[in-house]
Order: C-alpha cells, then sequence, then structure tokens
C-alpha cells in the first residue's frame, strides 16, 4: 500500500499552500442592508462628523456649567427656564447667564449651553425657574461633535467583515451602498460508489452524502458561495470530468473521498490534470484528517478531503476556512471562540500528531469558581453525531503525549 510521501504539520501545510496562490481582490458594490457578514474591499471615510452636532445623552437641562457651580440640595443654584429645545431641529434660543433651556435625550444644544443637568437633579420652582441641586461639569450629559467619528476618519479598515455594529455605522453617516469583495464560489464534489443522496433509501453497503452538506454549512458560514456537483463515481475519468467543470466555474474545488489509500491515489491523479502546479500537500500530520490534500491548479486553490465526515469536516476547518477569508482579503482573521474547561478522562495522544478530540461542555460550579467541564466525545471518525454531540475541539498539539484527566484546557468552540 502507498504511503505519503510527507506529512506535513497543519500550520506548515496550510502555510505552503497560501504562499502558492496569489490573492488579489476585486470589489463590487452591494446596498448596505445586504452586506452583514461581507468583507469592505476599499476603506469606508467619514464624510462628516459624528455626531454632526453637540447633543444631549439625557432628558434635562442645557446650562452653562459655570451657573452650577457649589450647587447643592441644601444650596441649590436657581436658573430661568426660557425656553424648550425642538427636536429635529436647530433651536433658535441662546442662553444668557443664569438661564436653561429643557432639552430631551439627542436634542441639539442651544447657543451659549456647554452642559446638561439631568432631571433627577432638578426641581420647578413654578415661576419659569428651576433649582439645580447638583454641580455640573463642562461637557457633562453632552456628545460633542465628531466624538464618534470626525470627518476624514477612516471608520471601517478594507478588509473587514461586517457585523451588525457595522451596518448601523454606515447607515449613521449615510452609506447606503458599500463596496465590498465578491463572495468566493467553492464547488463541492463528493465522490464514492457507495454515496447516494440523503433523501434516498440506503441499501446494504450504502451511506448517505453528508459531506456536501457540512461542507456547504461551512463554506456559507466564512462568507463562500457552495456549489454542489453532486456524487461522482470513482472513476478518474467521471471524476476528472467534475472536477474540470468546478474549476472552470468556480474559484476554489472541493472534493471529498474515501480514504482508502487507492481513492487518495484517484484524488491526487485527478488534481494534477487539472493544472499547474498540482499536489503541494498530501497527508497532513494530524488526526483526524491525515490523507488531506492541498493544491494549487492554474492559480486556483483545491482540496482533497477525506470522506470520513468527521475528518472533512475538521480539515476543512484547518484549510478552507482560513483560506476563504483571505480570498476575501480579510485583513484580521476572526479567531474562534475558545474558553477554558477542566478535562474529566484521560485522552492518549501520539507525539509528533496535532490531534483534535471532540468534547461536550458542562458547567460546573461545585468548588465554588465557575468553570467548564469537557467530557470526550469518543467516536471514529465515520461517525458525524460524534461532532453534532460536541460542543467543541480540543486541540492537543504534537509535542504532547496526551492531556491528563483534571488539567484545564482550552476547547475551540464549534459554530
Amino acid at each position: 500500500m502507498p504511503e505519503f510521501l510527507e506529512l506535513l504539520p497543519p500550520r506548515d501545510a496550510l502555510a505552503r499552500w497560501m504562499s502558492s496562490l496569489s490573492f488579489s481582490i476585486e470589489s463590487e458594490e452591494i446596498e448596505t442592508t445586504a452586506a452583514l457578514g461581507r468583507v469592505t474591499s476599499q476603506a469606508v471615510v467619514a464624510a462628516e462628523p459624528l455626531p454632526a452636532f453637540p447633543r444631549s445623552t439625557v432628558d434635562g437641562y442645557a446650562v452653562k456649567a459655570a451657573d452650577t457651580y457649589g450647587a447643592s440640595d441644601a444650596l441649590p443654584a436657581y436658573l430661568q427656564l426660557i425656553g424648550e429645545v425642538p427636536m429635529g431641529a436647530a433651536p433658535e434660543i441662546t442662553l444668557g447667564p443664569a438661564q436653561c433651556a429643557l432639552i430631551h435625550t439627542g436634542g441639539m444644544l442651544p447657543q451659549g449651553a456647554d452642559a446638561v443637568v439631568m432631571l433627577e437633579y432638578t426641581q420647578t420652582t413654578g415661576r419659569n425657574e428651576i433649582e439645580v441641586l447638583r454641580a455640573a461639569a463642562v461637557g457633562e450629559n453632552v456628545l460633542k461633535v465628531g466624538e464618534d467619528v470626525d470627518a476624514g476618519e477612516v471608520v471601517i479598515p478594507a478588509g473587514t467583515r461586517l457585523r451588525a455594529a457595522e451596518i448601523g455605522g454606515l447607515m449613521a453617516l449615510g452609506f447606503t451602498r458599500v463596496r465590498v469583495a465578491p463572495r468566493p464560489r467553492v464547488g463541492i464534489i463528493s465522490s464514492g460508489d457507495e454515496v447516494v443522496t440523503p433523501g434516498q433509501a440506503v441499501l446494504p453497503g450504502q451511506v448517505r452524502d453528508v459531506n456536501t452538506y457540512t461542507l456547504s454549512a461551512l463554506v456559507e458560514h466564512n462568507g463562500g458561495i457552495p456549489v454542489c456537483y453532486g456524487i461522482t463515481p470513482d472513476r478518474e475519468e467521471a471524476l476528472y470530468s467534475k472536477a474540470r467543470q468546478a474549476l472552470d466555474e468556480c474559484d476554489v474545488v472541493v472534493i471529498s473521498a474515501g480514504s482508502s489509500a487507492s481513492t487518495r491515489d484517484l484524488t491526487a491523479r485527478v488534481i494534477n490534470r487539472l493544472g499547474e502546479p498540482g499536489v503541494l500537500v498530501h497527508g497532513v500530520n494530524v488526526r483526524p484528517g491525515k490523507p488531506s490534500i492541498l493544491a494549487v491548479c492554474d492559480g486556483k486553490a483545491a482540496i482533497g478531503l477525506p470522506g470520513n465526515p468527521v475528518s472533512a469536516l475538521v480539515i476543512a476547518r484547518l484549510f478552507l476556512s482560513p483560506l476563504l477569508l483571505a480570498l476575501q482579503g480579510q485583513q484580521v482573521r476572526q479567531e474562534p471562540v475558545r474558553l477554558k474547561a477542566r478535562l474529566t478522562l484521560n485522552i492518549a495522544s501520539q507525539a509528533g500528531r496535532e490531534d483534535w478530540v471532540p468534547v461536550r461542555l458542562e458547567k460546573d460550579c461545585s468548588d465554588g469558581e465557575a468553570i467548564y467541564r469537557a467530557e470526550p466525545v469518543f467516536g471514529k471518525s465515520n461517525l458525524i453525531f460524534t461532532l453534532a454531540r460536541a460542543d467543541g475541539l480540543l486541540r492537543i498539539p504534537p509535542e504532547a503525549n496526551g492531556v491528563s484527566a483534571g488539567e484545564v484546557v482550552e476547547v475551540e468552540l464549534l459554530e
């Protein structure tokens, strides 16, 4: 049985693959309302300050701060109430000495005012006069012009994945359209004579296609567009024809195949026929997922995944996810959410190999300290519910021989 020529550590394999690709980020303009999760292709520069005028952050009275100095419950300051600030319009009043104006949250400060006293710290006397029971500092309860954003400021750099907060910020500045990187198209091919569609009744020896759907979900989660090419039999010409079509129509080709040596070699041969330089990595020193292929075919990325669902998904998280972010020009990779947990069982590992172990998390407050327990979910790499029952993955580094029960470990949460 042929063996892998070289088993690379995952980080080295990823670096070799990514360095062989050219990331030229294109751009398209879309409605901001449709931009959640998209990555900006150019910086967004504010054309105006935000706020554009000084505004109150509370309901109260616009005042000159100096008129309130020394005010207290026992010795209030008395101010003349000369009017009310209208909402949605510039006030026409100007404060003179010992004068104030009623103002609501978001209202524009009138001329002469430099602070706002909250209603809770005032009393009305009934003669167009208020008592101020607490001194106000200059700028108190006031948003200054440009306090959030200055005109000309880069508010969203290029390569930023837009979240709800960025969508709101764009709208606040009047950007109803935004330029973003196109979503990369990812061609997904499942191969195997034993694989059938999920809606089909399985006969002895057959299994339903899982990888097309888990990989599609992962692609969408990372901003890509999954393009499914169906199930292909383990025949070189059939697989090549489907892979050729996918490479012509997509930015990335993903083939999930069986884990036997024969299917590994078949996938590698097909990928090498697609274009130069072909296979760059054939075998990664990781479990699960050692029989993985990373390739570049005439400038486009291709990846061969094991057919076992757990292996395929773990390897796709390690390699396909960062590739998709790079293809969209995302400058700062969103690190997976991690939390610390205490391991409940010993886990053995082979030194020199990186292991990823599914774990189930349960909060433990028994010793007065809130911490999670991490219970390993043991199962072979062709059992998809091994991952479905897990909350996260525990990485055992290659320099370790395993992890002992009771150790506090870091768990990477599954999305």
